[in-house]
């Protein structure tokens, strides 16, 4: 393969609008905010070295391949390690706007997305972020995931089944959710 004339700006020009992409694929697959942190780090250092060899198709797509490669060799790395939970301030700083029942709601709403999508097996979790929250398209998560597009439909229908059930159990669990479910049978 030949490489190309390697140029710094066009690397800054082409990968950094896909920072924030790279650090919530990292952030959801590993459940740690710092630990992402790490990995995209690690992540863009790998495709500084190899962005000679990069063909020019989707620097999307290619970046968010390193960052899972990245991942799965940090997690062989660290597997004896416990994920913790870091204060995110963002989570716990009310807005002013805000009455404290909203906040209250909002924060166990995305409290219950998190236990969801964190309870989901890894390559679903997987599929399922890289195309809900990330909007990758099949053929872009096939790339990213190194499978055949219709594995990853067939996992990605699985993932948000799994996800629906997930939410399901949780909301009847959970003293809102009956209560929203008493009103709704009204």
């Amino acid at each position: 393969m030949r490489e190309r004339t390697f140029h710094a700006d066009s690397f800054t020009d082409q990968l950094l609008p896909h920072l924030d992409a790279a650090y919530n694929l990292a952030r959801w697959l590993t459940g740690n905010p710092s630990d992402a942190e790490d990995i995209v780090q690690e992540a863009y250092l790998s495709a500084f070295r190899h962005f000679g060899r990069f063909d020019g198709g989707n620097t999307r797509a290619w970046l968010l391949t390193i960052v899972r490669h990245t991942t799965y060799r940090w997690y062989r790395r660290h597997q004896a390690r416990q994920p913790d939970t870091e204060f995110d301030e963002g989570l716990h700083t009310p807005d002013r706007d805000d009455d404290p029942e909203s906040l209250l709601l909002q924060h166990a709403d995305t409290q219950m997305v998190e236990r969801a999508i964190s309870a989901l097996p890894a390559r679903y979790r997987e599929v399922l972020v890289l195309r809900e929250l990330q909007g990758l398209s099949y053929k872009e998560i096939a790339v990213v995931a190194g499978l055949p597009i219709g594995t990853v439909m067939s996992s990605l229908s699985r993932a948000r089944d799994r996800f629906r059930h997930l939410i399901t159990a949780d909301l009847s669990r959970s003293p809102a959710g009956n209560a929203a479910a008493g009103v709704a049978n009204e």
